[in-house]
């Protein structure tokens, strides 16, 4: 579970990451990572993330189900992202069908792969 601080809930913090940040494609999520250029201070600015989970991955009882299953995977893994970032996991069709762990595997993958692409800042 994804604790209330370190959820995006407005929309120009999406836009942002998505439009800005870099991307990483994976068969079953998209990862969009924003680095802030500057540093800031770790304790005021704690990675940040949210999620995207559209009707194309299925009905209402399918997206909340991946929701869940994402907000339980990228718990853990927000200590690994540097400081003031924002995290966008936009998950797609595939993402209905896959058990947890294949969910898990694209996600450390994809954010490994995103965080190389910036340059490792932290």
């Amino acid at each position: 579970m994804l604790p209330a601080g370190s959820r995006l809930t407005r929309r120009d913090e999406f836009t942002s990451a998505v439009r800005r940040g870099r991307r990483v494609g994976r068969p079953r999520l998209v990862v969009h990572l924003l680095v802030p250029a500057a540093a800031p201070d770790p304790v005021d600015a704690p990675p940040r993330a949210g999620l995207v989970v559209s009707r194309a991955v299925g009905g209402s009882v399918v997206r909340h189900r991946v929701a869940r299953r994402l907000r339980h995977l990228l718990g853990p893994r927000l200590a690994a992202l540097p400081a003031g970032s924002r995290l966008v996991v936009r998950a797609l069709p595939a993402a209905a069908d896959a058990p947890s762990s294949v969910l898990g595997d694209d996600l450390d993958s994809g954010l490994r792969a995103v965080l190389r692409r910036t340059g490792g800042r932290s």
